[in-house]
Formats: C-alpha cells, structure tokens, sequence
C-alpha cells in the first residue's frame, strides 16, 4: 500500500544519478490566469519565484499553527524533530487539506497549467536559536523528476522575516539550469546535504518575507536557501509541492501524487485518499 511506504525527504545520490532527468527550466505558458496577473505570470518566468501571496485569516493562520503545533509535539515525542515531518500529506489528513487547499492550486495552476499533481509536503520549522541553516540548493536537484516542471509553495505558519531566518531567492537563477554542487560537511549544520557555492555570482539575494497565512512560490530550479535561527522567534514553514501531470517521477514517487487539478490521462500518478485521521 502507498500509504505504508515510507518515502527519503532527501535521496541518495546514487539513487538519483540512476534516473535520466530534464532538468531546465519550463515557463509558465499561461495566457489566461484565473487568479494571477499576466504581470506575475512574467515576473514568476523572469524571477523564478512569486511572494506575499494571500491565502488565510487570521483565525485560519491561528488554526494552523496550533495543529502543527500538536503534530509537532507527538512527532518529538516519538523521536523526530522540527525537520522531520515529510510526505505528511500521506499521513496527517490536515496537511492533505492544505496541499489541496482551492486557494492554493488555483495559483499554482496559473503557473502550471490546467493538469496539476500535489506530490509533497514538508515542513521546515527553524526553533528559537535553531542553529541549522540551509545552504544554497535547487530542490529539482532532490527529486526523482523529469521534466522539471515543478514548483514550490512556501506557506507560512509563522511569521517570516530577517530577523527568524526567513528562505531568500536569487532571483533569475532558474535560468541557469542544474548547478554544480558538493555535498555539505556535517560540521556545517545544513538541515539538506548539498551546497551550492558562491550563489551570488548567479544574482542578489531577496528576502522572501511572509506573514502568516501568506505563500510564495518558486521554480524547483530557482537557487534559494536560509541562514540559522538566531532569534527567540520560532520560523515555521509548511513546504508544498506541485508538478504538472506530465512529469514522470522515479523511485515510487508517484505513489505520493495527488490529482488536484484537471486530469492525470497516464494514469502514472496513484492519486492517494485523504488519511482518515485529523
């Protein structure tokens, strides 16, 4: 059953280099966007990444935030940490709601187009004084994908700035296709494993600042990453995947994609219930 198996949030390399992937960058071909403006549809293909989106109020923002902060605590009582809860679509029924939450596909299928697979979610929660960074990456990079027609959704379920580690963007990086990388030392304290050196040659970085209840997206290629928590302010974010319903995906992965908009007319992805509990 696929909701027995559990998936790797980051694969092996070897894993991975078993795998013919496409990875360059896809632009959003939309000419008629429902939500979006044809301005961000523009701004996401030239920047790579979309920010300050809306999608909750505030009881909503103050609704999830106390969820995670249950699942949160069962998680560490049960030996995980802050970083550990992934494919949690599969697992917690609340989180299924927010991967196929109306507001939310609605602007990834402005960017994506009509057939539209929700195949992740993670969450990244930086604690006060957490002391983890994460170096720069390319999240197609981590993924059994191809073509790399993917996007990721940021939701905020605690405020961003800063001051809390908030992720940051080069912009217009995406266009630079699959970078070379090393693996990171772990005396770097790097909640991934790859590092991407020098990212400021490929542009400036931008602070992806969110309140609560916002999201941003970027392109699976576009160069982000985060420093360390050095605050007294918790930085919680819920990570949402999405691809269109071409892509092909490796190691099982598809055994995680949920059909949130159009049709899959392959077949490939196995398209999982929501988990009862929640």
């Amino acid at each position: 059953m696929a909701e027995s198996k559990e998936f790797k949030a980051v694969p092996l390399e070897d894993e991975l280099s078993q795998i013919e992937r496409d990875l360059k960058f896809y632009p959003s071909t939309t000419t008629d966007p429902q939500v979006l403006t044809s301005s961000q549809i523009e701004q996401f293909n030239q920047d790579g990444y979309l920010r300050s989106l809306p999608v909750f109020n505030e009881q909503e923002v103050q609704e999830n935030r106390e969820y995670f902060d249950r699942l949160l605590e069962s998680v560490i009582a049960a030996g995980g940490d802050s970083y550990s809860i992934s494919t949690a679509h599969m697992k917690y029924g609340k989180v299924y709601d927010l991967l196929t939450h109306p507001q939310i596909v609605a602007y990834v299928k402005d960017l994506l187009g009509e057939n539209v697979i929700a195949w992740g979610s993670h969450f990244f929660c930086k604690m006060p004084q957490d002391g983890k960074s994460v170096a720069w990456h390319q999240d197609a990079s981590y993924w059994p994908l191809s073509p790399s027609k993917a996007v990721t959704v940021w939701l905020a379920i605690d405020d961003a700035d800063p001051e809390n580690a908030n992720m940051r963007f080069i912009a217009g990086s995406h266009h630079h296709g699959h970078m070379t990388y090393r693996p990171s030392g772990s005396h770097e304290d790097n909640v991934l494993n790859q590092t991407i050196e020098n990212a400021e040659q490929y542009g400036t970085p931008v602070d992806d600042t969110l309140q609560a209840g916002e999201i941003s997206i970027h392109s699976d290629l576009l160069l982000h990453g985060s420093e360390a928590n050095q605050s007294d302010r918790r930085r919680c974010g819920l990570t949402l995947r999405y691809c269109a319903a071409d892509v092909r995906a490796g190691m099982d992965w598809n055994a995680k994609g949920v059909i949130v908009s159009g049709a899959d007319p392959s077949g490939h992805w196995l398209n999982p219930a929501r988990p009862e509990n929640d």
